[in-house]
């Protein structure tokens, strides 16, 4: 934790140097003392103290400094940091300022220059001060904070990165909390644009893109290497898995994440059926442990980068970012995974990020506490963020279109919870709200009976995407746009086509072209588990070592 300050400021250099010189011995070892040489300088200095996120303990500020005197310092200051204690140097002749000064700025004290001796007129004033505001302070919050409002689309992404990267963030709310958005205005002139995000060292980014974050807290966002052995798309658990094992058997890998990792597995609350954890991890804890164990190998993340084409010049496989950077690699593994399916109705568009979210209830569950929300989905994405969410809220709805489709034990889980009601064969139709979420009316599939039904906030887990724009000229995808592969590549008559130029067959998870490989949600026929992808993703590997051994 950085030391509370203690603020000084006085326009005539050999004053300023005599309190300094009097408060370092004494206080220097449990505060900063920050300098200013006139009542600008020293808001200007508050002003980056709240951005860096410190605390001001103390101000001792002279009242006679032009432009700007040391009641109008106070006055301004005392907004930025109003439990800092207060205490105004004045000559005798300003007595009346300083005594009016109490009822305007809330002063604690005043002192007449010379204050010598300070062991007798100084230090026991600045001790009692300082003693009643440790018995009251605050620790300041000392990481990075995100200014925003809660219906804003930006600061859910900016948060939702923070979170599935695993870096601790405080939102602040300019709409409910006057003094975020007095932070704001400080740093920009006056103005509010949101998110404005500020770092422990001071900086901010103003409406920053996920590229922008992620090369400000240090994520890799360029290869190191000219060319891999492995190229992976993707770091959901069947990427990362492929990740662990293909680096720790040597293999110059590389994993290129579009947004961040861990996939639909890092956004869920609780997996309790993965082996080896009775108690269950959350998908952030098993993503973490995941790329710290890839990292610890060798495996450089690309974070923020998309791919946008992958094209054959043998025997390499050249992906190409967004960028235009091209990533060269002998081998390709896809595990891109699948996307929550968009609601594609009235509302939902304009209030996505505003009360409607995919996937993103570990982000945004605690501000919707003690209120009612819906689950849109029936499989276990939804099931385990709806009991997630059912911590918080006072009632979650699952809207489900037909039955449910969850592993027993989240099954019984849902049907013995109080605070989760089921409605089955139900299928919303309109999101209704103006500024954020408001309600949804819903349609029996059955009956062909509408309600509306209001709550404060709407999560979709509904449907499979699969990733594979960009590569779709390439690689032979099943109708819904999954990567077929292996067996899978034959046709009615037990053929492959004809772009299968090798004697031997593909192999199990091997694409239509040699080399590359799919594995996981994004393959055609996957079971959507995260251990399936896992063990998926690992055994790719041992093909990937086959395949390099023929080349």
């Amino acid at each position: 934790m950085p030391k509370p300050n203690i603020l000084i400021a006085d326009d005539e250099p050999a004053v300023l140097n005599a309190v300094y010189r009097d408060l370092n011995p004494r206080y220097a070892k449990d505060y900063k003392i920050v300098r200013a040489d006139s009542g600008a300088a020293a808001l200007d200095a508050t002003q980056k103290l709240q951005q860096r996120g410190e605390t001001v303990a103390l101000f001792l500020v002279d009242q006679r400094m032009p432009r700007m005197t040391g009641t109008e310092f106070l006055n301004e200051a005392r907004e930025i940091f109003p439990e800092a204690k207060k205490v105004l140097l004045t000559a005798y002749a300003d007595t009346e300022a300083a005594i009016s000064s109490i009822n305007q700025v809330g002063l604690d004290y005043y002192l007449l220059k010379p204050w010598d001796p300070p062991e007798d007129r100084l230090y026991p004033i600045l001790d009692d001060l300082l003693a009643e505001w440790n018995s009251s302070a605050r620790i300041p919050y000392e990481g990075i904070r995100v200014a925003g409002t809660l219906w804003s689309q930006a600061c859910h992404e900016a948060k939702e990165f923070f979170a599935r990267y695993q870096v601790p963030y405080q939102f602040l709310d300019v709409e409910k909390d006057a003094k975020a958005k007095l932070l704001v205005e400080g740093a920009l002139n006056g103005q509010v644009k949101i998110p404005t995000i500020f770092f422990p060292d001071g900086t901010f980014l103003v409406e920053p893109t996920t590229r922008q974050l992620a090369e400000k807290i240090g994520l890799q966002t360029k290869p190191a290497r000219e060319v891999y052995d492995l190229a992976i798309v993707g770091s959901g658990p069947a990427g990362l898995a492929a990740a662990v094992y293909a680096s720790s058997e040597g293999l110059k890998t590389i994993v290129i994440e579009r947004e961040a990792p861990g996939g639909q597995a890092g956004s869920s609350p609780k997996i309790e059926n993965y082996l080896g954890f009775p108690s269950g991890l959350s998908g952030l804890d098993l993503t973490r442990r995941a790329l710290t164990q890839a990292q610890r190998f060798g495996a450089e993340i690309l974070a923020t980068q998309c791919v946008v084409n992958l094209r054959v010049q043998d025997p390499y496989r050249i992906l190409v970012l967004e960028d235009g950077t091209e990533i060269v690699s002998k081998t390709v593994l896809i595990t891109t995974g699948a996307s929550f399916h968009i609601l594609d109705i009235p509302g939902a568009a304009e209030l996505t990020g505003k009360g409607v979210y995919y996937g993103a209830a570990y982000t945004e569950a605690m501000f919707f506490q003690d209120q009612h929300v819906f689950v849109v989905g029936g499989a276990n994405s939804a099931a385990q963020n709806a009991l997630f969410l059912a911590r918080y809220c006072v009632k979650v709805t699952m809207l489900v279109r037909s039955e449910l489709s969850t592993s027993q034990y989240l099954t019984d889980a849902l049907e013995a919870h109080p605070k989760i009601e089921l409605r089955y064969g139900i299928e919303p139709i309109v999101l209704h709200g103006t500024e954020n979420f408001e309600a949804v009316t819903v349609r029996d599939r059955k009956t062909g009976a509408e309600e509306t039904l209001s709550g404060a906030a709407l999560f979709v887990f509904i449907g499979q995407r699969p990733r594979t724009e960009f590569a779709r000229d390439l690689l032979r995808l099943s109708a819904k746009g999954n990567v077929l592969t292996g067996q899978q590549l034959k046709d009615e008559n037990g053929k492959l086509s004809l772009d299968w130029k090798l004697t031997r067959e593909p192999m199990l998870l091997e694409t239509n072209i040699p080399g590359v490989f799919a594995a996981g949600d994004v393959r055609f026929g996957a079971r959507n588990r995260v251990a399936a992808a896992v063990g998926e993703g690992s055994t790719a590997i041992s093909m990937v070592h086959e395949y390099l051994a023929t080349v």
